[in-house]
This record gives structure tokens, C-alpha cells and sequence, in this order.
């Protein structure tokens, strides 16, 4: 082990003896009795492992037990990571230094001990591609290829009208051409590394930006690729379902369960899929708060992908003019053809 005070948490004094790291009471831990032995903080960057550190603190005048106890206290605190040190020297500076704010967040948000190196092997390994890649869409592109996602690619053939137009997505020179190379080269401002092309490979997720024909929806759901649903019009943001595959409401489920409210619903849906409204009531604010939650939870199931999402079997949706994110519950539906809810109740049986 290479000991490195987490990235991420401001060390402050709270007295002589008393070193709080952190700001915020929710993520914040003071460690008490420091005393002379604060010393050992300063040797904490990742350099050296465990015997070196205390061997270095020796020379500065803390003896050997006293910083073996200090790293102890530390590590119990939760303010210790494992520098990765491998993952460093594999990364060019630049990229290195554009996603240390990745791997800060991904160690203090999931209590990790690596400083976040498993979370961004993940990312870096992982393929997502993006189905819609308007104001929304490319804009899904661009943040997670910006948080260390490896591949991503976009489906959208359809050429840039102004309106496609968002910061993080589309810009003016891509008026008229096709969105899918508008949000390539999104991707590539962001992050020049990541890979843009669709080369046939199975996607680790989907995810789909636009109204989802059946057709895509059924192979998705055949392929066991899961998929997060997106959209936002009418000055309604929706986030979710996010989709596994026989385990989760589908798309078809939540339709199910709408039909069952208004009889009259799949005859809107199918005008709705097909039909070419311009301009759709999603403003730029709209847009941005949308894929940005649409970004994070995909992220959250890249990064623990054995965990169940909060959008599996519910919509994370947000009515202007207000703030607040609501979720909206969508079980399985026992007439659905894609049998989550036969093999749930299975499970409960």
C-alpha cells in the first residue's frame, strides 16, 4: 500500500491537537491527539508504501510506532486511500490531471479505498451509445466521455437545426450535418481519447434520447442490453426507466401501466413516437439538467453495476417551473411480454 490523504477533503485545524479533513459534517472526519506526529501528514502523497512512510517519518522525528498509529487512525477515519500508483504512471499528464476530479469524487462517494482507480477502469472499459443526439443527446455524449467513459458513440442520423443547439453539445458548425458527427466531434472536444465509432459491438448500456421504435426496444430487450429511457419535452424532464433486462419494467411495461390509466393512450403514443413537433418545449436549462441526471445515473451503473439503480422500475421526472426531481414508480407488468414480472414473482415465490 502506497498511503495518500484522500483527494478531495480540505484538511482544517479544530485546535492544536485536532485535524478535521473534510468541510462538510456529511463527509467530514477529525482525527484528535495528533500532537507532533502531524508531521507524518506531510509524507502522505503516495510516494512511498508503508515501511518507507514510516522510515521518512523517522527521520523527521516521529518515531516508528507513533506513525504506524497515525496511519492507523487514518485509515480508520476513512481519509486514506491507496495511491494508484499504476493507474497514474498508464495515464499521460494531461488526461491524468483532467480526470482528477473523477477519481476524487468516485473515492468519496463510494468509500473506496483506491482512490477511485477501480470506478475509472470501469469507465474506461465500458461502451455506451447514445440513441438521439440532439440537445439532450450529445450533451450525454460529451459528459460522459468527459468522466472517463471509453467509447461512446451516437445514432442519429438526422441533420443539426438550431434548435439541437446546447454548451456541451452541438455548436454552429455543425448546422446541417449530421447530429451523430455533431456529437462525435462534442465527444472529442471533451475528451480527444475517447473512441466515437460504432464498430459493432455490444454496448455495456444504451441509452435513448429520442421516442424508442418497438423495433429497438424488442432487440434490446432479446440482446439483454440494458437501456435508459430519456426525454424531455412539454417542459417535463423524465430520466428512467433504466431497463435490465428480464429483471426490471420495461418501456412496454410503463406503457402497460399508462394504458391501464387512460384506455386512449396507445393511440397518443403512436402519434407521439412518429410525429415531428418543432420546437419542442425544452429549453436550454431543461436540456442541461436532464442529461446531466440522465449522465449521472448511467454513470451509477457503470460504476456498481451489481447494484439496482433508483430509475429500475421508476422515472426520475421534473415539471417546471419547478426544481425538484420526483420519482415515479413503474413495476413489472404481469401482461408484458418481457418477463420481469413472471420471473419476480418466481423469486417472491
Amino acid at each position: 500500500m502506497r498511503p495518500a490523504l484522500k483527494a478531495g477533503l480540505l484538511p482544517v485545524w479544530r485546535d492544536r491537537d485536532t485535524l478535521q479533513f473534510g468541510v462538510d459534517p456529511r463527509r467530514a472526519a477529525a482525527v484528535e491527539g495528533l500532537g507532533q506526529t502531524a508531521a507524518v501528514l506531510s509524507l502522505l502523497d503516495g510516494s512511498r508504501d508503508r515501511d518507507a512512510m514510516i522510515a521518512a517519518a523517522q527521520e523527521c522525528g516521529v518515531p516508528a510506532a507513533a506513525a504506524d498509529h497515525v496511519l492507523s487512525v487514518l485509515a480508520a477515519a476513512g481519509v486514506l486511500d491507496d495511491f494508484p500508483s499504476r493507474l497514474h504512471a498508464s495515464l499521460p499528464g494531461p488526461l491524468r490531471a483532467r480526470l482528477a476530479p473523477e477519481l476524487a469524487t468516485a473515492s468519496l462517494a463510494y468509500a473506496d479505498t483506491d482512490a477511485g482507480a477501480r470506478v475509472l477502469a470501469r469507465r474506461r472499459a465500458a461502451y455506451v451509445r447514445v440513441h438521439g443526439a440532439g440537445r439532450i443527446g450529445a450533451c450525454v455524449a460529451s459528459f460522459l466521455a468527459a468522466s472517463g467513459v471509453g467509447h461512446v458513440s451516437c445514432a442519429d442520423p438526422e441533420p443539426a437545426e438550431p434548435e439541437d443547439l446546447a454548451p456541451a453539445g452541438l455548436v454552429l458548425a455543425d448546422l446541417g450535418a449530421p447530429r451523430q458527427e455533431g456529437a462525435a466531434r462534442a465527444v472529442e472536444r471533451a475528451a480527444p481519447e475517447v473512441r466515437t465509432r460504432d464498430d459493432g459491438g455490444v454496448p455495456d448500456l444504451v441509452i435513448l434520447t429520442c421516442p424508442a421504435l418497438p423495433d429497438l426496444t424488442g432487440q434490446l430487450i432479446r440482446d439483454g442490453v440494458r437501456h435508459l429511457a430519456v426525454q424531455a419535452g412539454e417542459a417535463i424532464g423524465v430520466v428512467g426507466p433504466l431497463v435490465r433486462p428480464g429483471g426490471s419494467a420495461c418501456l412496454t411495461c410503463v406503457d402497460l401501466h399508462k394504458t391501464e390509466a387512460d384506455p386512449q393512450w396507445p393511440k397518443v403514443l403512436a402519434q407521439a413516437t412518429f410525429a415531428r413537433l418543432r420546437p419542442q418545449a425544452c429549453d436550454t436549462v431543461l436540456a442541461a439538467m436532464t442529461a446531466t441526471l440522465a449522465a449521472a445515473q448511467a454513470l451509477a451503473y457503470l460504476d456498481r453495476p451489481g447494484t439496482v439503480p433508483v430509475t429500475a422500475d421508476g422515472t426520475l421526472e421534473l415539471v417546471l417551473p419547478h426544481w425538484q426531481w420526483r420519482r415515479r414508480t413503474w413495476p413489472p407488468h404481469p401482461a408484458c411480454g418481457c418477463g420481469a414480472a413472471v420471473r419476480r414473482m418466481s423469486s417472491a415465490g
